[in-house]
């Protein structure tokens, strides 16, 4: 049995999760993490250094780092099409993941999420409104990319689409100005009609507002 420890509204653990889903693994999730707490105790720090989620037990195997979760799970559990086996048809497709995880990520997640959940309407809208111009580049050229889909690798949905749309149910949730892309938000609502996008990433975050 695998486990998953983590709060069902991290975006860290809905990527780890929709993994799980879509590759159709029996699992248990444990909820830890901001209100739930339990990741200072030595027993989870023993698992993960920092108190952080998600961490997965399968077996022997403790790991954590929502990228290298779900790329072991792609490994260990999926097959073709979803994950490729030939490394040069991977890797192709890998650079997105990379780009989203590395860069995309982070220039979302503190200034724009977090800012737009922590300040009231009408406030920290400088922070908001900086981020969200230097977002667009990005996303444009993500949209780009997917073109006419349907998904990042065309007829096939694989890993890719988890890493290039995990993000995007809070992207398009959130009110804020954003780059026209006609292409990616046909390919998020292909995304919403997955069974497991819809029960792992479309998470309500209301728990998380500070204000």
């Amino acid at each position: 049995m695998i486990t998953i420890y983590g709060r069902a509204t991290s975006s860290n653990v809905q990527l780890a999760m929709w993994a799980v889903g879509e590759l159709g693994l029996e699992h248990e999730r444990l909820d830890y993490g901001h209100k739930y707490g339990g990741t200072d105790t030595p027993e989870y720090r023993a698992m993960h250094p920092l108190g952080r989620v998600p961490v997965l037990k399968d077996g022997d195997l403790v790991m954590f780092e929502s990228g290298a979760i779900t790329r072991y799970l792609c490994e260990k559990y999926g097959t073709e099409p979803f994950w490729p086996k030939d490394l040069e048809n991977r890797a192709r497709l890998d650079v997105w993941c990379e780009l989203i995880k590395a860069t995309v990520a982070p220039m979302f997640a503190q200034p724009i999420f977090w800012s737009l959940l922590k300040f009231p309407a009408g406030q920290g809208g400088e922070t908001v409104q900086a981020a969200a111009e230097a977002i667009k580049p990005h996303v444009a050229a993500l949209d780009v990319r997917v073109g006419d889909g349907p998904w990042l690798a065309g007829e096939d949905f694989t890993f890719a689409d988890l890493w290039t749309g995990h993000l995007l149910y809070r992207y398009n949730v959130l009110n804020f100005d954003k780059a026209a892309t006609p292409n990616l938000d046909s390919y998020y609502q292909r995304l919403t009609q997955r069974p497991a996008f819809a029960e792992h990433v479309m998470v309500s975050f209301e728990p998380l507002r500070m204000v």
